[in-house]
């Protein structure tokens, strides 16, 4: 089955030593032995939804992390935002086949309702310390794993070393997860993530991969706008509109700006001059409407082998 990989994660854009304006959130340092408010900051952040293709990760959608007023009992948050995104993504790509990739705030419960309700698969990485009661049966299912030295049927092992070993349908509330564990020693590396993918020896390691590439959202994704050209650090305008639109602009021309480094290849095998090159550019973005060949040109979605 193909499915389409989308990460979701949040991240913090402008910081500011005085109060900004009524939507900002609001983080206070207290001392340790006194317990008295030492210092407060104020902040923008904002929950991105991006497309993984490849390299690549493009902004499908966009939610501001931001309070109503001042006067709020509680603040907004990233996981509060997330149930607005999630809205937005299914209203916008309603029969589209998702993968939610996430990091270990997003496994709980609330987030599965949301990806059960949308019919959306999930992997998340899951820290022990998340949910006690699925950490606790997975730990005593991978005990009997490795005592039982016949049992190969919940364990794998690729020619690099890599170790697989997973337990299927930990019940939790009125559900069932997956736990899937690799320790890749060629890499030094361990990884655990939670998923309601039924996993097999034919796709663990497909799966551990596409777990992985979320990091691909801090990588070629807010690393590369903070410390790149696009430096969406930057405070443009202190209008709290106008630095939400820059925000959105920027995802639009880094999307852009991607698709072009990639093609350049393509480009630089054409015979014809710069301006040539970018008339043709400007026309097909004005009439071309991009397919899922297209998409295919640039980058396969993950495909994971449900059965």
């Amino acid at each position: 089955m193909l499915v389409y990989t989308i990460v979701v994660d949040g991240t913090g854009i402008h910081t500011f030593k005085e109060k900004h304006c009524e939507h900002c959130l609001r983080r206070e340092y207290k001392d340790k032995e006194t317990g008295e408010k030492t210092k407060v900051i104020y902040m923008h952040h904002v929950l991105e939804a991006k497309l993984v293709v490849g390299d690549m990760v493009f902004s499908i959608a966009t939610e501001f992390i931001e309070n109503e007023s001042e006067d709020v009992p509680k603040q907004d948050c990233e996981l509060k935002a997330f149930k607005r995104l999630a809205k937005k993504i299914k209203s916008t790509f309603k029969r589209l086949p998702i993968c939610l990739l996430g990091d270990s705030l997003y496994a709980c419960e609330p987030v599965f309702d949301i990806c059960e309700k949308n019919k959306w698969k999930y992997i998340f990485r899951f820290k022990e310390g998340r949910i006690e009661s699925i950490a606790t049966e997975f730990q005593a299912i991978k005990l009997l794993e490795e005592n039982n030295k016949n049992n190969k049927n919940n364990k794998y092992e690729n020619k690099e070393g890599g170790k697989f070993v997973w337990a299927p349908d930990i019940p939790y509330n009125d559900r069932r997860v997956n736990l899937l564990e690799a320790v890749l020693e060629k890499e030094d590396k361990e990884f655990l993530f939670i998923t309601d993918i039924r996993i097999t020896k034919r796709n663990a390691e497909r799966l551990v991969q596409a777990g992985r590439s979320r990091w691909k959202i801090e990588n070629e994704g807010f690393n590369h706008q903070k410390n790149g050209w696009h430096d969406i650090e930057h405070v443009n305008s202190h209008n709290y509109t106008a630095m939400k639109n820059h925000y959105l602009l920027v995802q639009i021309a880094d999307i852009l700006v991607q698709l072009y480094l990639n093609g350049a290849k393509i480009l630089k095998g054409l015979k014809k001059s710069v301006k040539e090159k970018a008339s043709d550019l400007l026309e097909a973005i004005r009439t071309r409407i991009l397919t899922a060949e297209d998409l295919h040109q640039l980058g396969k979605p993950m495909q994971i082998r449900f059965t």
